[in-house]
């Protein structure tokens, strides 16, 4: 029998994220004229500067105040409010 030693290969060299800390995403966005959407993109930058982890939170954050946006377009004062869907009983 031969005494066969395979030496590993080198991998590529993956570097720490804790040495090289977040890199910015390049978020770039423009302003809507809407005070409260233009807020909530300002918000969406501030991922640029967070760890990938702390992404979903700025997310969510963005997402929630997004819809609460779109809602409150749909109880506009003086809109009569929304039909409830039939109730078909046959």
């Amino acid at each position: 029998m031969s005494d066969l030693v395979v030496e590993p290969s080198p991998g590529p060299a993956i570097a720490s994220d804790e040495a090289s800390g977040p890199v910015p995403l390049g978020i770039e966005t423009e302003a809507t004229g809407n005070a409260e959407i233009d807020a909530l993109l300002e918000r969406l930058r501030d991922a640029n500067a967070l760890p990938t982890e702390s992404h979903i939170e700025v997310y969510e954050d963005v997402h929630r105040g997004l819809r609460e946006v779109l809602t409150a377009l749909d109880t506009r004062p003086g809109s009569p409010p929304p039909h409830p869907p039939y109730n078909d009983r046959s």
